[in-house]
């Protein structure tokens, strides 16, 4: 009789422990997360408030930590790329997209083979490269950028 109460107390008092214990995982990561924001720790709090509930529930600890994995797995995987998106935006800006369409000027020669030349386009000298060599003093256009070297042709 008083092994039964004990029992049943000792597995409430469990139960309990085990929901506060994942709630504090869930209260520091989400601190973690407001004070230093890279959307990490948010979803081991999604996780951790999870496993609280299959905690509250009685569930078994193997399964409170299966839980956690899955709800914190689960999270990352769909909504991390999207959240980092969405406060990112989009990027710095390509110096070389502007340029593209626009003449200029090859101002060293453009050898395909050896994929050097210089170019001044829009008053800025860039580097340069050509499927054909092309002289120096040549107008060209800006077909292609490649990172911040122009791919150019003769006008």
């Amino acid at each position: 009789m008083i092994w039964n109460i004990l029992s049943t107390l000792f597995a409430s008092w469990a139960a309990e422990v085990g929901a506060l214990t994942w709630l504090g995982l869930a209260l520091v990561a989400a601190i973690l997360e407001v004070s230093v924001p890279h959307f990490g720790c948010a979803f081991i709090s999604a996780g951790a408030v999870a496993a609280a509930a299959a905690a509250f529930f009685g569930f078994s600890v193997p399964v409170q930590i299966a839980t956690f994995v899955v709800v914190m797995t689960v999270s990352i995987a769909g909504l991390r790329a999207r959240l980092l998106d969405r406060v990112a935006g989009p990027g710095v800006p390509s110096r070389t997209d502007p340029l593209i369409g626009r003449h200029g000027q090859v101002t060293h020669d453009i050898d395909p083979v050896l994929g050097t030349g210089r170019v001044v386009v829009g008053g800025e000298d860039w580097a340069a490269r050509s499927p054909e060599a092309i002289a120096t003093g040549t107008r060209i256009r800006v077909v292609r950028a490649d990172g911040i070297v122009l791919e150019v042709t003769r006008t």
